[in-house]
């Protein structure tokens, strides 16, 4: 694998002889390396990834999106210097192939792309701290106000990627075929989701009528997509821009509120574990209105805390389906894994619907 690897990394612009790869990253969807290269005797990194063509059936597109959002993020923070700090460690760098490529196809069809390694950084899976929790909303509400004036609109790289209704569709439709005899084990999982489906085009209806608008959004905001400074404990760049698209803000705040408010992993098991902490999603949505707020209308702020609800279930009802479609979408690596989200999942959920009116007492503190 390693001369498979060195090779794949032959085809791009990279100084230096090749070290080593080594398999790191913990997402659901993309294979990740990274690379050491010994470039006169100093070792600097990159990271390598192969995109799952799969999940994102038209690369090409994915790889435009990812070359004009950092192109203009770097833009901006460049003219921004004196008050963003150092611009090439604020925003993923693409390295270029040998013909200007931004990616790589193998001769296996599969696609490749290689990015600037961010030094002196690191991630949270769990976030301990408020402090922790409101430097990544506010890096990133910073990612969407940096690209509140991006020209043109991006490629909708997953089309309807959360759009609720569709996400109940496709759930039906698992239980309905149940080709894999599975339906019989999750009915109390299906009847939580039921009880609960007239809530899930809030927001659609409210985008229909004008009251939200689209904007570029991230849409896969895990905190763990922001990277750390190992000094400062700042947020400095967001990670994982395949699905960053065109979309509603509370896509990108409401998965802020799944990933950061529990203690627990999003597959934990002991479901006493799993549960909204107020003070982090008080840091979260301090932190990310701090910068979103400058751009969102009211109607998009009073919807914040209905987001954390919203996109908890929407990210249940996935896993949920993947488990009905004999899980062949997210990575998994044991048996019942993706039901074991989505049961997780929905005890966030009940968490957070037994706190929604502090939520939103909150909210008019800080809009």
């Amino acid at each position: 694998m390693q001369k498979k690897l060195e090779d794949i990394c032959s085809h791009f612009h990279i100084y230096g002889d090749f070290v080593v790869a080594i398999p790191c990253g913990k997402g659901h969807i993309n294979d990740t390396y990274q690379l050491t290269f010994d470039q006169g005797g100093t070792l600097l990194h990159y990271t390598l990834q192969r995109i799952n063509t799969n999940v994102f059936k038209q690369p090409a597109l994915v790889m435009e999106n990812f070359n004009r959002v950092t192109t203009h993020i770097l833009s901006k923070i460049r003219k921004e210097r004196t008050q963003r700090g150092r611009p090439k460690r604020r925003t993923l760098r693409l390295v270029f192939t040998h013909d200007a490529m931004p990616y790589y196809r193998d001769s296996d069809g599969e696609y490749w792309r290689c990015y600037v390694f961010v030094e002196n950084s690191h991630s949270f899976d769990v976030l301990d701290e408020p402090d922790q929790a409101y430097k990544a909303a506010q890096a990133f509400g910073q990612f969407q106000l940096d690209l509140a004036d991006l020209p043109g609109r991006l490629n909708e790289t997953i089309p309807y990627f959360h759009h609720a209704p569709r996400r109940l569709q496709a759930l039906e439709n698992m239980i309905k075929a149940d080709r894999f005899d599975r339906v019989k084990l999750v009915q109390k999982e299906i009847d939580f989701v039921m009880q609960r489906a007239g809530e899930l085009d809030t927001l659609i209806k409210l985008q229909q009528s004008g009251d939200i608008v689209e904007r570029t959004t991230h849409n896969d905001t895990k905190l763990n997509n922001v990277l750390i400074d190992d000094f400062s404990g700042e947020g400095i760049c967001v990670l994982d821009l395949d699905t960053v698209m065109p979309g509603l803000p509370h896509y990108d705040f409401g998965d802020m509120v799944r990933t950061g408010t529990s203690p627990a992993p999003e597959d934990e098991t002991d479901l006493r574990k799993v549960y909204m902490r107020f003070d982090m999603f008080e840091a979260l949505l301090r932190g990310y209105m701090d910068k979103a707020g400058k751009f969102l209308n009211d109607v998009e702020k009073e919807m914040m805390p209905f987001a954390g609800k919203l996109i908890t279930m929407v990210i249940g009802i996935r896993f949920l389906t993947d488990y009905l479609d004999g899980d062949n979408y997210f990575k998994t690596s044991r048996i019942n894994h993706n039901l074991e989200r989505a049961r997780s999942q929905f005890k966030l959920v009940e968490s957070i619907e037994s706190q929604m009116d502090d939520m939103m007492k909150l909210l008019k503190e800080v809009k």
